[in-house]
């Protein structure tokens, strides 16, 4: 797996319903892509003023990030994307 260096962090997108609760299907043109994503690694954190700062994402937080953000590759069949902690708008809480 990966290692992201410095305030990186790797996600892997969230599967999107295809299904509205009421029962209607969806074509995959007609729903937009999802900004949801969980975090699979992170890096050890930037450093500022000499100093390491802590992350504020750990692996298997569900995240919202910005769109066009990110850098996108696959590994056999997954997707993933890295983004800087900065581009990670909120954690998701259950």
């Amino acid at each position: 797996m990966l290692k992201p260096l410095h305030d990186n962090v790797v996600l892997q997108k969230e599967k999107v319903e295809k299904k509205t609760k009421s029962g209607i299907i969806l074509t995959g043109d007609q729903k937009e892509e999802s900004s949801f994503a969980k975090v699979i690694a992170v890096g050890d954190g930037r450093i500022e003023d000499g100093k390491k700062q802590p992350m504020n994402v750990k692996v298997g937080d569900k995240v919202v990030y910005k769109k066009y953000s990110t850098t996108d590759f696959k590994i056999d069949e997954d997707e993933y994307m890295i983004i800087a902690e900065s581009d990670i708008l909120a954690i998701l809480e259950e």
